[in-house]
This record gives structure tokens, sequence and C-alpha cells, in this order.
């Protein structure tokens, strides 16, 4: 059986805590009042999708999950936009990619329109929880757990999917300014054949230990090094693009190809169909290594580096440490021309009622909810 909205059942919490300073909140520690749980056992399928009050989730001591990372995520954020309608960022993708990440991991297909729209009702249950803010935006975390009640390493026979949600403000302490990074290739975050396209909690809990060497460094963040050339491949959580004039004399604008190591991001994608759209310059996936970004620097070839993703949208890089000397990018002071082009362009179609962007030239955004349209919700 498959997941179905219809079937979905709301128990609406009876007390409401307080919304947040969105001056000083720290991402991912404050959450909304209600949250999503779906189970699924092998033998009676997906059961019926529960809105609840936020709270803790209770485990067999042998859940797959904690013991052999049976686990995966997304990221997604609700944006209020102008008009008061709260919409999300091309969540297909989101759904597209959780698939993908879902059978890597041995869990269970699921249908995807039908979590988009469980997911649709749960913000629409804590839509007060949608910052008005063009800085601020809700986070959505869907995640999905083997729950199998064995020691036996096997697909399970049972698993949760839930979502909670989050109001965030900027992911990084620096706010808009550009970010540090400590390139090494001592440590790697994905090899071939191996989960670096998907999104599993293994991938990124197996990185905070050079997120703290990167800091004894002096550096913010890790710049991901991938085989012998020291490949570029991504900027601590997030894709790289490199806006330069490449070899050729070409003004370009570079990210990583998706050959099994890189995270298939929607910001990367959105970024990369913009700016076709635009038709100002070359847009290419390509491998680059830390010696062409070595040699373009010293020739005073690089415009620009950036990293993207759903928590930070574009993240200027201003300096990155490499075999012990400061590699400065130009522009490390406030944000970049094209990083800040980006950033306008995107937020325009996140949260403005009519965005300056591509608004009607592709999907990027779907309507959730409009406050005096859609009725209350009530118990089910």
């Amino acid at each position: 059986t498959k997941t179905k909205a219809a079937d979905l059942v709301i128990e609406l919490s009876q007390t409401h805590k307080a919304k947040p300073d969105l001056t000083n909140l720290v991402f991912g520690t404050v959450f909304s009042d209600h949250m999503l749980t779906i189970e699924w056992t092998s033998n009676g399928g997906w059961q019926k999708p529960h809105i609840k009050p936020f709270g803790n989730l209770s485990f067999h001591p042998a859940c797959s999950a904690m013991h052999y990372a049976v686990q995966l995520f997304e990221g997604m954020k609700a944006y209020r936009d102008t008009d008061d309608k709260v919409r999300l960022f091309r969540p297909m993708l989101n759904m597209n990619r959780m698939a993908k990440s879902a059978e890597r991991a041995c869990l269970p297909a699921f249908d995807r329109a039908e979590l988009v729209e469980c997911i649709r009702r749960l913000v629409q249950v804590d839509r007060e929880w949608v910052p008005q803010s063009d800085s601020a935006s809700l986070y959505i975390r869907p995640t999905f757990l083997g729950t199998e009640p064995s020691l036996g390493v096997k697909k399970p026979s049972r698993a949760l999917l839930y979502v909670i949600l989050s109001p965030v403000g900027s992911y990084f302490s620096t706010g808009a300014k550009s970010v540090s990074l400590w390139a090494d290739s001592k440590y790697i975050r994905a090899w071939r054949g191996g989960t670096g396209d998907c999104k599993m909690g293994g991938n990124y809990g197996a990185s905070i230990y050079a997120q703290y060497e990167a800091v004894d460094y002096g550096c913010q963040q890790v710049l991901w090094l991938y085989g012998d050339d020291h490949q570029i491949t991504e900027v601590g959580t997030m894709n790289m693009f490199l806006f330069w004039n490449n070899e050729n004399g070409e003004e370009e604008l570079a990210t990583p190809p998706l050959d099994g190591i890189i995270l298939p991001g929607i910001t990367r994608q959105s970024i990369l169909e913009l700016t076709r759209k635009w038709g100002e310059f070359k847009v290419c996936e390509r491998y680059l290594t830390m010696a062409d970004l070595r040699c373009a620097l010293e020739e005073n070839r690089v415009k620009e580096m950036f990293g993207s993703g759903t928590a930070c949208v574009v993240s200027p890089v201003g300096r990155i440490l490499y075999q012990g000397e400061n590699l400065h990018i130009p522009c490390q002071e406030g944000f970049p021309q094209l990083a800040s082009r980006l950033m306008k362009e995107l937020t325009d179609i996140q949260v403005r009622s009519h965005p300056t962007g591509h608004r009607h030239q592709f999907n990027v955004y779907s309507t959730l909810v409009q406050r005096n349209v859609i009725p209350p919700v009530c118990g089910q």
C-alpha cells in the first residue's frame, strides 16, 4: 500500500510554543508545534500518515538506523511571500532525490506526490511558524529511518518517515560575509561507488572531525578534494561554483559534474538553469583541480567562487588554505557581483509575489497556503 494524504489523521497541539526572535536564531535549534509521522512495515505497507504535536520518538534498542546508519534526510524550505502566501521551493526535486537515497539505503519506496501533499498539510497547520522576513524561512526536514528491531545487517522490515519544521535565519554566523576554506586531501567526503550522491546522515557525521580540524587552521569550512590530482568537489555541506575566465579565455561558470560523488543539489540545479537562461557566459559542469584554481589565480582569471545549498542559498568564498598557502579569492569583502545577483534572483522567486526572475519559465515553486483562503485545519 502507498502513502495517501487523503487518509491523514490530524491531532492538533493543545499548547503553542512562543515564536523565536529571528535576529539571534541558531540554525536548526527551534522547532514548530507539530510533526508528520508515517510508519511502514513489510507486512502491512504504509500506514496512515499522522500530523501530531511535536515530541520525542521511541525506538527499539536494536533499531537498524542506530546501528547501521540505515537513515537519510532531506532539506527543504517554505517561504512567506509579499502577498502572505506560503511557498515551497521545487519540492518534487527533493522528493526525487529522497527516493534515490531511499533506494540506496534499502528503505521502501514511497509516493512522492502524496508525501508532498502531506508536507503541504503540515506546513498549513504550522503556517504561523513561517517567518515574515526576506532573510528567514521555515526549514523542512523530512527524515527516513530503518526501525528494524534486530541486529541483523539486512533490509529493514520496519521504517519510519517523519517531517519536522524549524524556523531559520542565516546558516553561517558570518551572515553575508565570505567564508574561508581548508583544502586538504587528508580526508575524503565521498568516493565513486559510495553514497556521496545521496543525502544520508553518515555522509555528514563523518565530516564533523575534518570540520573541527579546519577551524583549528583558522578556517570555517572544508573544501573537499578527491583523487591524486586534488579535484575540487564540495564546500562544507554545499555544492561549489567557480566563476572565471577558463583556459581558453572564455568567461565561464563551472561546477563539478554529477559523477556519483557530488550531491545533486536543488539550488545547484536552479543556478545552472538560471544562468543558462541568461545566456551571458558559458555554463559548464566540468572537473576542476586545485592546480587549475591556483594557476587561474596567478593569472588573475578568477572572478568569484561560492557554495550553494538549501540552508545558505549562496555563500561566497574569500580564502582557501591549501598546502600552507592562503589563496585569496577576489571580492573577499562583501557579496561578489554574480553571487549577489543569484541570491537576489532566487530570493525573488522564493519570497516575492511577482519575482523579477524567471517565474513563468520553469516551475520553481508551489503555492501552499494563502491566508483567509484555505480554512483552518480541524482534527480528522
